[in-house]
């Protein structure tokens, strides 16, 4: 059984920047033992990716605060976590879940019997979409959220975000 680490937009403009929490930045160490207690091959990542006319895009109107804008320092993934991540396969996403992403997955669990488990940002916004939309790709691959490695916009989502995936059948695990 291969296990799947995925890293969901621990960037610098969702930790302590535009969009920054203390509880993201709080998260930031047990994120990088996370990262380091798989193979590198092993872990694959994400990236919110806006353009700079993301405040006239659907998420821009209900956002109204620019982030992770593509080449800003912002949109990089934090320094101390990106020099971990030297091995994953990285993902650019416009949006909330990665669909090439979760295909991608899809396509390794065709192969060979996978379990995926997901860490980052934000519990739930970007890490529960992602988590539904692989189970919803994936019904029979077990996948895993490790709250200890999350954080939501504050912790009454976060704490919502874990319920709903336990509702969909995600294991959530260190709550």
């Amino acid at each position: 059984m291969r296990k799947i680490l995925i890293v969901i937009d621990m960037q610098n403009d969702f930790i302590d920047a535009a969009l920054g929490t203390k509880e993201a930045a709080a998260i930031v160490e047990a994120v990088k033992e996370k990262i380091l207690s798989y193979p590198a091959a092993d872990v694959f990542a994400t990236m919110d990716t806006h353009t700079e006319n993301y405040m006239e895009t659907q998420e821009g109107k209900y956002l109204p605060v620019p982030h992770c804008i593509k080449g800003s320092e912002g949109w990089q993934i934090r320094p101390d976590i990106a020099g971990l991540l030297t091995g994953a396969k990285i993902y650019e996403k416009p949006t909330f879940g990665s669909t090439a992403l979760a295909a991608d997955l899809k396509e390794m669990s065709e192969k060979e019997e996978i379990e995926l488990e997901l860490i980052g940002l934000c519990t739930d916004i970007c890490v529960v979409s992602n988590a539904l939309l692989m189970k919803a790709t994936m019904p029979e691959v077990k996948i895993t959220v490790d709250a200890s490695c999350c954080a939501g916009v504050t912790p009454e989502k976060h704490l919502a975000a874990l319920e709903t995936m336990r509702s969909c059948q995600v294991q959530v695990i260190n709550d």
